[in-house]
Order: structure tokens, then sequence, then C-alpha cells
């Protein structure tokens, strides 16, 4: 049986054991909060864990991109949440195509977004279910208050091929109680115009355990939960111990005492540093610091040790954002306890259209 230590390097390692404890983790979660989980795939990339996330209890999955959607879609999940604005007549064909085989629905945060929808879904019996997108701090899209929500669910219900889902938001890290608020403001807005507000989707996880603090909502969308990464650990949403993936890398230089060079750079770990110094945590060195990234060169700061890693050895790192590192990889390596299972190819990997 093939040793992960055995594999050519840089790859990326999932552990198979880890992954389904997060899985069931969140889950479990969710179901005791009362509310339902929609994972956002984007993390993993991969029709297996999407499927898995569904046979755990998941209401269907999230997806960031039509290219994404498009893999899932014909990997068999049939229940899908696009959540990005989708301008162009090409993409909204697109977007048609899968409208026409799937249940898929999507969002809007601007008149223009839903005048485009609206040119090409027009079919009262085959309505496009459209998410009015909320800013609740998170200071990327979304309408910027709770009238401005409305008056947009408004103006999808006008339109005949159009109907109005409910309202989304991807709330800032730490600021779960601020978009709970928000969210609570608008319903209580459309309550009292006697509009009906279907759902309200929310998450992000960073903020995984309060799930049960999200307020309004009836959907939560964690996608990072599966691997986690450097970044959650910081954030308080996981321990190392929680990490299923790492990249593999092994030391190709000692050009000093106290340095090592890696051949695993920014096109393997991402140059991704969401507000922690370095660039991930390596495993087996845990107080060696990952200090620089070329493209294919990975330079770690090894001073803390008296035994330093040699010329050749294979060492694992914990990147700082794990989501984009699926992206920099053909294929994946499932592990379990030390074992190769099976190695994947990361069936939506460059799906960024």
């Amino acid at each position: 049986m093939t040793q992960f230590t055995d594999l050519d390097t840089p790859a990326v390692l999932i552990d198979l054991d880890r992954a389904e404890a997060n899985l069931q983790k969140a889950q479990a979660a969710a179901d005791v909060a009362g509310i339902a989980l929609r994972p956002h795939i984007k993390t993993h990339k991969l029709p297996l864990f999407a499927k898995r996330q569904v046979e755990l209890g998941a209401v269907g999955i999230t997806v960031q991109k039509l290219g994404e959607a498009e893999v899932m879609a014909d990997a068999g999940l049939n229940d899908l949440l696009l959540t990005f604005n989708i301008i162009g007549a090409a993409k909204r064909a697109r977007l048609k195509a899968l409208h026409d085989r799937i249940t898929i629905r999507t969002v809007a945060d601007s008149t223009e977004t839903v005048a485009g929808l609206a040119e090409t879904f027009a079919d009262p019996g085959h309505k496009l279910g459209v998410f009015v997108e909320c800013d609740t701090g998170m200071g990327r899209c979304g309408v910027q208050s709770a009238q401005a929500a409305l008056d947009l669910a408004r103006i999808l219900a006008s339109h005949s091929g159009l109907h109005f889902a409910g309202l989304m938001t991807y709330p800032a890290a730490g600021k779960y109680r601020e978009a709970a608020a928000w969210m609570a403001e608008a319903k209580a807005l459309f309550e009292a115009e006697g509009v009906d507000l279907p759902a309200i989707t929310t998450g992000g996880t960073p903020d995984i355990g309060h799930m049960a603090e999200a307020g309004p909502a009836t959907e939560y969308r964690p996608g990072t939960y599966i691997y986690m990464d450097r970044s959650q650990v910081a954030a308080g949403a996981a321990t190392f111990e929680d990490c299923a993936l790492t990249v593999l890398a092994t030391v190709v230089s000692r050009p000093t005492e106290n340095r090592a060079i890696i051949d695993a750079g920014s096109k393997s770990l991402t140059s991704d540093l969401l507000g922690l110094v370095g660039h991930g945590h390596v495993v087996e060195y845990p107080h060696a610091k990952v200090v620089g990234l070329s493209e294919e060169h990975g330079t770690i700061d090894v001073s803390a040790y008296a035994r330093k890693p040699r010329i050749g050895d294979v060492i694992r790192i914990i990147p700082n954002h794990c989501c984009p590192v699926t992206n920099l990889f053909d294929h994946v390596h499932l592990i379990r306890d030390g074992a190769l299972v099976e190695t994947v190819p990361v069936a939506a990997r460059g799906r960024v259209d």
C-alpha cells in the first residue's frame, strides 16, 4: 500500500477521516440549530464530497460560478444556489441551460442584473428563483439597506419569469450578530409591508460555531469547514488537528543552517496571507516559519530547531487558505492513516467562468 510520503511533490493530501468528521460536526450543529445547511463547494470542487454533504443532510449545494454549477450538475447534483451576479447574454444562456435541467437559483443586487435576467427568463410556468443579495457588513456586493432589499424584491416579483426567493448575505467574519440584526430588520420590514420572504440564506466558516445565533436565517452556507486551514484556526473555528488538507512538499535545498527551501511556492500554497504572518503551518515543525514564497520555491526559517529538516525530507504544510490551493492542482490524494486511498481529479478546477 502506497504511503503518502512516497508521493511526488508538491501534492495535495486530503485526510478522509478529518474531512468526514468536519462534515458530520457541521451537519449535527445545523440540525441542533434548526437551520438548513447548503455547503459551498468552492473549497473542494469535488462531486464526491458534494454528494457526501447531501447524504449527511444538506439541502443542496452552493456554487460561486457557472462553471462550478455545470460540473456539479453533470455529476448529478440537482439543487444549486449560485451566489454570484450573472451579467451578460452568454452567461445568462448558460444559466438558462442549467435551469432547464436542474433546480438552480441565483442572486442579484441591482436593477441592471434583474433586468438582464428578465430578458432571458420570461416563462411564468418555469420561473427562475432569485435572491436579493444584501451587504450586512462585508463591504462587497449587496444592497445597502433593508428598504433597498424590499424595493429590489418588488421589482423582481414584477417580472413574469422571475421569482423572489429570499435574501442572501455573506457576513464579515466575526460580524454574525450584526448580520442577524440586519436581517431581522429586513424581515420586520417585509412583514410590515405584506411581502412574503421565503428564505434567508447566510453563512461562512469563520462563524460556523454560531449558527444558532444567525437570527432569522433559514439556511447556512459554509465552505472551508470541510478542510479547515490556518486562517480558520486563527479565527477560532478549528484546531490544527481538524485540518484535513495539507500540501506535501520536499526539502530541495539547505543553503544556510537555518534556511530550508521546499518545492512548493505560490503556485502550490497561494500567496494569501489573510492577516497572518507567514504562509502556512508546518506539521512536522510547528515552530518553523514559512517566511517567503516565490512561484516554485518556499522559504522556511527552521532556526527554532536543533534537529533540522534535511535535503530530501518531505513535510506537510497547512496553508493559510485552502480554497485557492484546491484550484491550483489537477488532482488531490485522499489518504487515511497515512496510506493513499485514491487519487481523484479536481473536477471543477479552473472553472471560474
